[in-house]
């Protein structure tokens, strides 16, 4: 493969960063190279998309990157419609990221604080702030994408503001701030996790969440679309945490999960160094894609039929589950108007 530089027009992220159009189309945002190698052409759906892979650290990204204004106005407008096929959220998909929203808070849980203020960027349908809410945190969000936010504030009363990450200060007002498949639509993490850096509180914490290249996967033009503007190994994740001054604290996954989870603490000290074997492990990953030796691994077959049999059963009970889980944070949003505090709200619930 040949090198690539990338240079030329804009491409689109779940949140507003400061107006470095011209350094992120010619460094990475891990390292700050200027060396790729182009990884793929084509998006998932056969769509004109350049991928290119950093050459030092191995980070994967849009060969050209989108301007800000480009993405904000994606994200508030198209991205739902585009990729979701939905303005405002179908009861599977309230199922869905309901469910989510559970095994995040288990997974948290007994690694914060009862007092810890949670906030999410990017909350989506706003089930995970509500479960945290409910839970007896004091928990809120922001959402750019105007229905589902529209469906948090409504219908859950959740505490998600239709607003970008960089609209607000950059003050520690945070303990914990959850990133749910967010990072890799950002056109800069590096800028994202350095502005979240600053509104959490000394020790605070931030969940990540994301796709995991390093997988294992059948198709390499399966890999890649346009709205996943960063595409994150463990390695290459870890390495963006440390450089914008977090530590890596807890991993609820495995290298080969598809999906990255990791809880990072804040610390006052940046590490420049970069993993030297970056690369190799991308490249490693990238090229072990086999669609034979994909399907046949027990766990896919495993996984798949639980998945199959997952959409079976929210076809049944979907609306019951949502018709159910919306009255729940009616009483909820009743009780709060009463009892206004979390500790009031965790009693309700014990009680209960």
């Amino acid at each position: 493969m040949t090198h690539h530089e990338t240079s030329g027009r804009p491409v689109p992220s779940p949140v507003a960063a400061p107006d470095t159009d011209t350094d992120l189309q010619k460094h990475c945002d891990l390292c700050g190279r200027t060396s790729f190698e182009p990884v793929g052409r084509l998006d998932r759906k056969g769509r004109e998309l350049h991928t290119a892979v950093c050459t030092y650290c191995g980070l994967v990204a849009h060969a050209e990157i989108p301007s800000e204004a480009q993405l904000n106005e994606f994200y508030a407008s198209d991205y739902r419609r585009q990729y979701h096929q939905e303005i405002t959220p179908s009861d599977r998909r309230v199922m869905r990221a309901w469910q989510s929203g559970q095994r995040i808070l288990r997974q948290l849980a007994p690694l914060i604080e009862d007092d810890h203020s949670v906030f999410e960027v990017g909350a989506g349908i706003g089930c995970t702030v509500k479960l945290f809410e409910l839970a007896g945190y004091e928990a809120s969000g922001i959402e750019p994408g105007g229905g589902f936010q529209d469906f948090s504030a409504r219908r859950l009363h959740a505490k998600v503001e239709d607003r970008f990450l960089f609209d607000l200060p950059a003050e520690p007002a945070h303990d914990v701030v959850l990133l749910v498949h967010v990072i890799e639509h950002f056109r800069s993490p590096r800028a994202a996790l350095q502005h979240i850096h600053a509104m959490l509180k000394p020790g605070g914490r931030v969940y990540v969440e994301c796709p995991n290249l390093a997988a294992p996967f059948a198709r390499r033009n399966k890999l890649f679309h346009f709205a996943h503007i960063h595409n994150f190994t463990p390695t290459t994740l870890i390495g963006l945490a440390r450089r914008c001054g977090f530590e890596l604290l807890w991993r609820f996954s495995t290298d080969d999960d598809p999906n990255l989870q990791m809880l990072l603490g804040r610390t006052d000290s940046l590490r420049q160094e970069v993993d030297p074997d970056g690369y190799l492990q991308t490249i490693t990953a990238l090229s072990s894609c086999s669609d034979l030796r994909y399907h046949l691994r027990w766990k896919y077959i495993a996984t798949r039929t639980k998945k199959l049999a997952g959409y079976l059963r929210e076809y049944l009970t979907a609306q019951q589950y949502v018709e159910r889980l919306l009255q729940v944070c009616n009483e909820a949003d009743t009780h709060a108007q009463v009892h206004p505090t979390g500790r009031h709200q965790r009693e309700a619930r014990n009680a209960a």
